[in-house]
């Protein structure tokens, strides 16, 4: 097969897709992006050469769509593919599928993909080539009680981890017998609804460990080199969310070690273009394997800042069949690189992944930030809740560290919640902050990252009445009234009561829930979105957005939601125990009733299991009483939406 080519087919989406397409354009390379229903006024498709629709907006009948995407390639006249990650990219079938068609796959051979693709046959692989391996089970027989008596073998805690997984899906930390077949049911059934594969392997949960990775380049010719680790230790529900290199834990010595394991983990299998090698390293520096990812990885950015390489370009030279332009003496690490990944999901809602339509977008131009974002865009509930990613360089670590935390402040995201302040906090914390974060790291502080801030929302609060007061008009008439105004309104749904007295000149008293008044003075709105004011001598900014039914603010590095209540009847509280209605907590789509129409059901009892950005959520009735179902299967459904009703029994 002839290796040269000249226009790529990206097979994904989002700012993987456009990340591509920037090294791919610059290199003279014609690109095409593919699309699904949701994704017809995508960012990467606007930005592409060429676009082709494969199909509706659920993954398995688009992105997941491999004769699609190869019909897309043949049509567009497309002779390479990028898989990016996710989705197809650790598909051996569709690697297959590519070569079959004369196309490059830019990426490993399907043999090696096929090989450590299967978490149970690669383990099996790295253990005969002498990696240090985790004990567990990795057998055919998958039935529950011979896994249930292969996780007593081993000891708890066991991670139950999907064979054909990745990015935490399928992945469930057992402690107990107790809990193992509840566990293990749901973990299958989320790898199979996201893969198509339940089958799980069971390994021994180190506890607390760091999540070390090394990144691995080959080529055809029989070179292979290591560009250094990654460590990605701060992790939420098995997710990555922040990734630095290099990792603050490993030396020069150890860097040297893990380096050369990998290296000949990827000449054991006669591997061919970019791959990591993830490792469990514990506080003695001993690191066991875990798997390698056989595709370009989300964290890539923090390596390419810390070598100066470009490693979609790398992916690109040797697809075409040249040989690496570096030898491993040639690897150079210079300084230190921090990403965290900005997600639409709610973490005080237990990072309930959120859908629906930017507002607003402005990332800071001090950092490098990866996205195909822009104002109206919109997020579908389909996928990933990960939708960009922040990345900071600076000579040291700390320099690195302070850079992005002021770059996450002033990038403004609003219309959907996102994990914004959580990741300023996690920054800030001290436990990060002296490098001893490990995957612990956020469950251990979780109360701290998320509470509240009574200050900033004391000062957020005033700012909200001074926008409701001066409504759509702006700046306020010189010949308004100086009475006050009673206003009533929520912000990011706590509600507040607030007496407005206009002073002239800009100037208000705002006494906010019985409160003595505050003096705000409206200083600047430009025009564009911005508004200065000042509060107790005190000058500050914000980014406002006026919505159809809201107000949308960015203030001290954090987004808010504003509603006007003013008109709108306080509800009175008749000592009722609730209306039994259950809603959905997010935009999904409804993959299982756990119970059946009329069934009685215990206060707290799994009703609907809905799925939302590749993740399962369970909805619990919230009483005792007899069941109503509102949904079936298969249901898109949208927040709020009332999936079932427990009435008295």
């Amino acid at each position: 097969m002839n290796s040269a080519f000249h226009k790529i087919l990206i097979a994904n989406r989002g700012e993987i897709a456009v990340r591509v397409m920037r090294t791919a354009r610059a290199m003279g390379y014609r690109t095409v992006a593919v699309y699904s229903s949701a994704d017809a006024d995508a960012e990467h498709v606007r930005q592409a050469d060429q676009a082709a629709w494969i199909g509706e907006s659920l993954p398995a009948q688009s992105y997941l769509n491999v004769a699609a995407i190869i019909e897309a390639a043949r049509t567009s006249g497309a002779d390479a593919v990028h898989p990016g990650y996710g989705f197809l990219a650790e598909n051996a079938a569709f690697a297959q599928a590519c070569r079959d068609a004369g196309l490059v796959f830019i990426g490993p051979s399907p043999e090696a993909v096929r090989a450590m693709g299967d978490k149970a046959g690669a383990k099996r692989l790295m253990q005969a080539a002498g990696v240090p391996c985790i004990p567990g089970y990795q057998g055919e027989d998958q039935g529950t009680e011979k896994l249930a008596a292969e996780a007593a073998r081993i000891g708890w805690p066991v991670m139950i981890k999907a064979t054909a997984g990745g990015g935490g899906r399928g992945m469930r930390l057992v402690t107990s017998a107790d809990d193992f077949t509840g566990q293990l049911h749901s973990a299958q059934s989320e790898a199979l609804n996201a893969f198509g594969d339940a089958t799980v392997i069971l390994e021994r949960a180190i506890v607390a460990p760091r999540h070390v990775e090394v990144q691995v380049f080959a080529d055809r010719h029989g070179n292979a080199i290591h560009l250094g680790e990654r460590d990605c230790s701060v992790q939420r529900r098995h997710q990555k969310v922040v990734e630095e290199a290099p990792s603050p834990a490993v030396s020069d010595a150890l860097r040297e070690r893990m380096g050369a394991t990998a290296v000949a983990a990827a000449k054991a299998i006669a591997y061919e273009g970019a791959g990591t090698l993830e490792f469990l390293l514990d506080a003695e520096g001993q690191y066991w394997f875990m798997e390698m990812n056989t595709r370009l990885q989300v964290e890539h950015p923090v390596t390419e800042a810390v070598t100066g390489l470009d490693l979609v370009e790398l992916q690109l030279r040797v697809a075409a069949g040249q040989p690496l332009p570096l030898a491993q003496q040639d690897v150079r690490i210079t300084g230190h690189a921090i990403e965290v990944r900005l997600c639409a999901e709610d973490p005080q809602q237990g990072f309930m992944p959120q859908s629906g339509t930017l507002a607003a977008w402005r990332p800071s131009a001090a950092l490098r930030t990866e996205h195909a974002l822009r104002d109206g865009a919109a997020v579908p509930p389909f996928y990933d809740s990960m939708i960009a990613k922040l990345v900071a360089h600076g000579r040291t670590r700390e320099e690195a560290r302070h850079r992005l935390i002021a770059g996450l402040q002033d990038t403004v995201t609003l219309g959907i919640s996102t994990n914004q302040q959580l990741l300023q906090r996690v920054l800030s914390h001290d436990v990060f902050a002296s490098g001893a974060a490990t995957t612990a790291f956020i469950g251990d502080h979780l109360d701290a990252l998320l509470a509240t801030d009574a200050a900033n929302d004391a000062r957020a609060a005033l700012l909200a009445a001074l926008l409701l007061q001066l409504g759509e008009r702006g700046w306020p008439s010189p010949l308004a009234h100086t009475l006050p105004n009673a206003l009533r309104f929520a912000l990011d749904g706590t509600v507040h009561a607030a007496r407005v007295t206009p002073c002239g000149a800009g100037r208000f008293d705002i006494a906010l829930d019985n409160d003595a008044p505050v003096q705000l003075a409206l200083l600047a709105l430009p025009g564009d979105g911005s508004l200065r004011f000042s509060c107790g001598g005190l000058s500050e900014q914000a980014f406002v957005v006026r919505q159809p039914d809201r107000v949308d603010f960015h203030f001290r590095g954090q987004s808010f939601q504003l509603e006007n209540l003013t008109h709108v009847a306080v509800p009175r509280s008749n000592g009722a125990s609730g209306d039994g209605l259950l809603r959905a907590s997010m935009n999904g789509r409804v993959i299982a009733l756990l119970v059946a129409e009329g069934d009685a059901v215990a206060a707290g009892q799994p009703l609907v299991t809905l799925e939302a950005m590749k993740m399962e959520h369970v909805h619990c009735a919230p009483r005792a009483g007899r069941v109503a179902l509102h949904v079936a299967v298969g249901a898109q459904v949208a927040a709020r939406h009332v999936v079932a009703q427990v009435a008295d029994a």
